[in-house]
């Protein structure tokens, strides 16, 4: 079943032009994230590492997401225009809207940058972080755009992606 999952997986990226790429944070694949990124803890934004981008990426674009949320997916963390040669953002990264030429979006908490998991007690909820390579060095957009503008400018310019996804919940 898991290889008929990771076939149907790679198969879908690869025909649709996409590469699969490798992204790691502080905790493994489906286990909990430590309360320290978390509304929990101190609230920082966990190092984000990624490879396996395709050789023409000029950009990137992270966006972690909650699904599990009451009112919906609930978007965490938007960041876009990541430079091809950057593959990881540091933990702590900082919460204001342009880091260098990197540009933040706002988050459904309604700030700019990384808003930790902080789901209701007693439910435990899943954690997406998702990197998209693209072939455009910048989406011109203005620093803190929407999830909604973000996704509307990398229409088209998705060359490689990958996920990892960690759990938490309160009680």
């Amino acid at each position: 079943m898991l290889f008929a999952t990771l076939f149907v997986l790679l198969f879908v990226n690869y025909s649709l032009g996409r590469e699969a790429m490798k992204v790691e944070a502080p905790f493994k694949e489906g286990q909990d994230i430590p309360r320290k990124y978390t509304c929990d803890g101190e609230d920082v934004s966990p190092q984000v590492k990624w490879s396996g981008q395709p050789s023409n990426a000029k950009s990137f674009v992270l966006i972690m997401d909650d699904p599990d949320a009451p009112v919906g997916t609930f978007t965490h963390w938007i960041v876009y225009d990541i430079p091809a040669s950057q593959t990881s953002l540091q933990e702590n990264f900082p919460k204001r809207s342009e880091v260098g030429s990197i540009k933040q979006g706002i988050n459904d908490f309604g700030r700019v940058g990384y808003g930790g998991p902080c789901p209701p007690r007693g439910h435990t909820h899943r954690y997406y972080i998702k990197v998209y390579a693209l072939d455009v060095e910048s989406l011109g957009l203005r620093p803190g755009a929407t999830r909604r503008e973000v996704e509307s400018k990398m229409q088209g310019h998705v060359i490689g992606q990958g996920q990892t996804m960690g759990r938490y919940g309160r009680r």
